[in-house]
C-alpha cells in the first residue's frame, strides 16, 4: 500500500499545483476594473493595456492610462448608451496627455436603429504628443438616422495616453437654432438665365434653367450643414452649423448678372475636425428622359466619365490638391448636351466625393481643414449649360485657367526655350541598356526620328546624342525622398538623388509630430524601409544646387522631376519650416520654375496637375488614369504583361469611359504622356488601342524596352511612331476644339484641333462609314487636314 500511496499523493499535488497556476493565470488575465469604461480593445493582440493611474503627472483622478505598443488602432468604449434624436446638440469633453508617436481621439460612435453603425468617429477631436495636457472639446449635432451614441476614446500607433475629466452633456436641439419658426422655408434669387432657390430645411439648392426648362435639384447626403438663419436681398446670405464638428459660419450665394452661373462662398472661424461636405450634390434627375444617358464628368488625370446609372462604380474621394486626385478643379454632369459643372475656386484644401443618391451616381465638394481650422473663405462656382456637354465644360474651365494665370502655351514656352521644339512629336524612350548611341542611331535609321531620351548618361554620350537631329536628352530626378543615412548599409543600393544632408531637419513633419513617410525601399533582408519626405519649403535649394553643378559637366537639355505634381500638397508642422497646403503648392511650383526658367531646361513631372502648367512642358502619366494602372506599375515598370487586368481593359483603355478633358483645356500648353509603368508596349494585347488613344488625343507615345525586345519588335515600334507622332507634332501647339462621340456606344470618336486637323477613331469591332464615304475598319483611324 505504501508503494501505491506515494504516486497518488504526487498526482494530487500536481493537480493542485496546476489548478493554482491556472487560477493565478486567469486572475492575471482578468482585465482591470475601469469603472464606466469597457476593457481595452486593440487591433493587434496583446498590444496594449489600460488601467487607472493615481499618480499621473498633472492628472485629475480618476485618470485612465493606456499603454499601447502596436502600430495599429485601439479603443475604449463607455458602458453607457445614450438615446438621441436628430438635431440633438451635445458637448463632449475630456483631457488627454500623449507621450509617443501615436494619437488619442475622443469621439462617439453613432448608431442607427438595429445597431447599424452610422459613424465610428463622430464629433472627433484628436491629440498627439505634447508637453502637457490637452483639452479635447467637441460640439456636434446628431445626424439624420442616428438613434444612439456611445462615447469612445480611441487611438492609433504606439503611445502612452493619460485621459481624465470626461464629460458629455446635451445642449438642446438644432430646432432652437433655426430662428424659432421665423426662418423662411425657401429663398430665391434670379436672373434672365437661372432661378436659384435655397431650401433652408435641408440646405439643398434647386436651380431652374430658364433656357431649357430643366430644374436641377440637390439631394442631401449625410449631415452636412444645417441652415440656422437666411435672407435674400439680391443675393442669399445664410448662417450655418456643421453638424459633425460644431463649427458655425456664414454663407453667401451670388448670382452672376449676365451669365448662367452662381457662386457659393462659405466663411467661418474655428476648428474643423473633419471635411465639411457642402453644398450637396446636384442629381441628374433634370436629364431624365433625354435621348442620351447622363454621365459624371471627372478630370481624373486625362479625364473619365461615369454613367450615373452604372452600378459597378464604387464611391470614391479625390483630392483637388495633387495629381492622384483631380488634375483640374472642376466636376460636372451632362447628357452630352445640357448639364452643369462646378468650378472649385479655392482648391488647395478641397476634395470631391463621388457617391450615390437614390441609387444614381452624383458628385459634390468637400472642404478639408487647413491645419485643423476652417481657415480662409471657400468658394464654389456653378455653371449651367443648355448645350455643349463636356466640351463646353472644358472650354469654360479653360477661360477660368486663363483668368487665374494657369495658362501658358507651348508656343510661348518654345519662344523662351527653343529646345521645347524637340519635345513636340517626340516619343518618350526609356531604354535600360547602357549603350545609348547605338540604340538611338538604330531607331532613327528605322524611321523614329524624334526621340526624348529619358535615361541619364555620361557627358560624352550626352554630347553625341545632342549632336543628333531630333534628340532631346533628359534624365530622371527626384528631390522628395530622403533616406536616413544610417539605413544605407542595410540597402541593396543607395539612390544618388537622395539629398542625405536633409535628414532629419528638413523633413516634412505631420500633425502628430512624426516625419512624413514616403517611398519604401527594399532592404537586403527583404524588409521595406520608408524614406522621409522632404518639406516642399526646403526642397528648391537642394535641386537648384544639384542641377547647377551637374550642368557644368553634363549637357542635358531636359529634366524629369518625379512625384512633384503627383504627390499631394501637404501641411508641415515643423516650427522651423511650417507650411499650409497653399504654401506647399507654391514651393512645388517654385521647384519646377527653377528647372524650366532659371536653368532653361525642358521640364517634365509625374502624373500632372494644372497648377504646374506655367512651369512644365510635359507630364508623364497624364494619359494614364491613376486608379486603373496595372498592379505595381511604379515598381515593376519594365515587365511586359501578356494578361490584361480587367480594370485596365475596362477603364484605362475603356473608350466608353474615357474623356480627353485635359486636352480640351490644355492640349496646346503641356504634352501629355502615359505613365512609365503603363506605356504603349506594356500590354501587347492593348498596344493597338493605346496607339489609337494617342492619335485621337494628339499625344506622343512612350516606349520602354531592352535591346533584345527592340530587335524583336522593331517594326511594331516604328509603326506606332509613324501612326502617332506626325499628328502629335502637327497639333502640339493647337487647341483641341472639339471631341465627339459619333456612335451611341462611343466606339467611334472624333477630335478636332484649331489648325484644322480632325482625327476619327473606330475603337469598335464593326466597320463604320464616315459622311465622306471613308470606311473605318475596326481598330483603325482616319486623319483629315494633316499637312505633310
Amino acid at each position: 500500500m505504501d508503494e501505491d500511496r506515494g504516486p497518488t499523493l504526487l498526482a494530487l499535488l500536481i493537480v493542485w499545483l496546476t489548478i493554482c497556476l491556472l487560477y493565478t493565470g486567469l486572475a492575471a488575465a482578468e482585465p482591470p476594473d475601469l469603472g464606466p469604461w469597457h476593457a481595452l480593445w486593440t487591433r493587434q493582440k496583446h498590444a496594449g493595456t489600460a488601467r487607472t493611474d493615481a499618480n499621473a503627472p498633472g492628472g485629475r483622478a480618476p485618470v485612465i492610462r493606456v499603454e499601447h505598443a502596436g502600430a495599429e488602432d485601439w479603443s475604449l468604449n463607455r458602458r453607457e448608451r445614450i438615446a438621441v434624436a436628430e438635431g440633438d446638440l451635445f458637448l463632449l469633453e475630456g483631457r488627454a496627455k500623449v507621450d509617443g508617436r501615436g494619437t488619442a481621439t475622443l469621439c462617439v460612435a453613432a448608431y442607427e436603429k438595429g445597431d447599424k453603425v452610422h459613424s465610428w468617429t463622430y464629433g472627433a477631436r484628436t491629440a498627439s504628443a505634447a508637453d502637457g495636457w490637452q483639452t479635447l472639446r467637441s460640439r456636434f449635432a446628431i445626424p439624420p438616422g442616428a438613434s444612439a451614441i456611445v462615447p469612445r476614446l480611441i487611438g492609433h500607433g504606439p503611445a502612452t495616453v493619460w485621459f481624465d475629466s470626461f464629460a458629455i452633456e446635451k445642449k438642446g436641439n438644432l430646432a432652437a437654432m433655426r430662428g424659432s419658426g421665423d426662418l423662411a422655408d425657401r429663398l430665391t434669387i434670379a436672373n434672365r438665365f437661372l432661378s436659384v432657390t435655397l431650401h433652408t430645411a435641408d440646405g439643398a439648392f434647386a436651380c431652374r434653367d430658364k433656357r431649357t426648362g430643366k430644374t436641377w435639384t440637390q439631394k442631401r447626403i449625410g449631415a452636412g450643414v444645417v441652415i440656422t438663419a437666411a435672407k435674400a436681398n439680391g443675393r442669399i446670405t445664410f448662417d450655418w452649423f456643421h453638424a459633425s464638428s460644431g463649427i458655425e459660419g456664414r454663407g453667401v450665394v451670388t448670382l452672376e448678372a449676365d451669365r448662367p452661373e452662381f457662386t457659393v462662398t462659405l466663411l467661418a472661424d474655428g476648428d474643423l475636425s473633419r471635411p465639411l461636405a457642402f453644398p450637396h450634390p446636384f442629381t441628374a434627375d433634370a436629364l431624365a428622359g433625354g435621348k442620351a444617358p447622363a454621365y459624371l464628368v471627372v478630370p481624373m488625370n486625362e479625364g473619365i466619365s461615369y454613367p450615373v446609372a452604372d452600378e459597378t462604380i464604387r464611391p470614391m474621394r479625390l483630392v483637388a490638391y495633387g495629381g492622384h486626385g483631380i488634375a483640374m478643379a472642376f466636376f460636372g454632369v451632362t447628357d452630352g448636351s445640357a448639364g452643369h459643372m462646378a468650378i472649385i475656386e479655392t482648391p488647395d484644401d478641397a476634395s470631391i466625393r463621388i457617391a450615390r443618391a437614390g441609387g444614381r451616381l452624383c458628385v459634390a465638394p468637400e472642404w478639408d481643414p487647413q491645419k485643423g481650422r476652417f481657415g480662409y473663405p471657400r468658394r464654389l462656382r456653378y455653371v449651367f449649360f443648355d448645350s455643349g456637354g463636356h466640351v463646353a465644360m472644358c472650354k469654360r474651365y479653360r477661360a477660368h485657367a486663363k483668368q487665374i494665370g494657369r495658362f501658358k502655351t507651348l508656343a510661348e514656352k518654345r519662344r523662351e526655350n527653343p529646345n521645347v521644339d524637340l519635345l513636340l512629336g517626340a516619343v518618350n524612350v526609356w531604354c535600360w541598356d547602357r549603350p545609348a548611341l547605338p540604340i538611338v542611331r538604330d531607331m532613327q535609321a528605322a524611321g523614329i526620328r524624334r526621340i526624348l531620351w529619358s535615361h541619364r548618361r555620361q557627358p560624352d554620350v550626352l554630347k553625341a546624342l545632342n549632336d543628333l537631329p531630333g534628340v532631346l536628352t533628359s534624365r530622371y530626378d527626384i528631390v522628395q525622398d530622403v533616406m536616413n543615412p544610417e539605413n544605407f548599409p542595410r540597402l541593396r543600393g543607395v539612390h544618388p538623388d537622395w539629398p542625405a544632408d536633409a535628414w532629419p531637419n528638413d523633413l516634412m513633419i505631420r500633425a502628430d509630430g512624426q516625419w512624413q513617410r514616403g517611398w519604401r525601399v527594399r532592404a537586403k533582408d527583404g524588409s521595406m524601409i520608408p524614406c522621409g519626405v522632404l518639406c516642399d519649403r526646403q526642397a528648391p535649394p537642394y535641386l537648384d544646387r544639384r542641377i547647377a553643378a551637374e550642368l557644368k559637366t553634363h549637357p542635358y537639355r531636359c529634366r524629369f522631376i518625379d512625384t512633384t505634381t503627383a504627390s499631394p500638397w501637404r501641411e508641415c508642422y515643423s516650427p522651423d519650416h511650417p507650411m499650409t497646403r497653399s504654401d506647399s503648392r507654391r514651393f512645388k511650383m517654385e521647384l519646377l520654375r527653377l528647372v524650366s526658367e532659371k536653368h532653361k531646361l525642358v521640364c517634365g513631372s509625374e502624373t500632372g496637375h494644372d497648377a504646374a502648367v506655367p512651369y512644365v512642358h510635359y507630364f508623364e502619366g497624364m494619359m494614364s488614369l491613376g486608379p486603373y494602372r496595372v498592379p505595381d506599375a511604379g515598381r515593376d515598370m519594365a515587365r511586359i504583361l501578356d494578361e490584361v487586368p480587367e480594370r485596365v481593359a475596362t477603364f484605362q483603355l475603356g473608350h466608353r469611359y474615357r474623356l480627353p478633358l485635359w486636352e480640351l483645356v490644355y492640349h496646346d500648353c503641356v504634352v501629355a504622356q502615359w505613365y512609365w509603368g503603363d506605356y504603349n508596349n506594356k500590354l501587347p494585347a492593348l498596344w493597338d488601342k493605346r496607339d489609337l488613344f494617342n492619335v485621337l488625343y494628339g499625344t506622343p507615345p512612350m516606349f520602354m524596352f531592352r535591346r533584345p525586345y527592340w530587335e524583336e519588335h522593331k517594326d511594331r515600334f516604328v509603326a506606332s511612331y509613324q501612326t502617332i507622332c506626325p499628328v502629335a507634332r502637327s497639333t502640339a501647339c493647337s487647341e483641341m476644339t472639339d471631341h465627339r462621340f459619333l456612335t451611341p456606344d462611343r466606339a467611334v470618336q472624333q477630335t478636332v484641333f484649331a489648325n484644322g486637323v480632325a482625327v476619327t477613331v473606330n475603337f469598335g469591332d464593326a466597320p463604320h462609314r464616315l459622311p465622306d464615304g471613308t470606311e473605318l475598319a475596326p481598330l483603325s483611324h482616319h486623319v483629315a487636314g494633316l499637312n505633310d
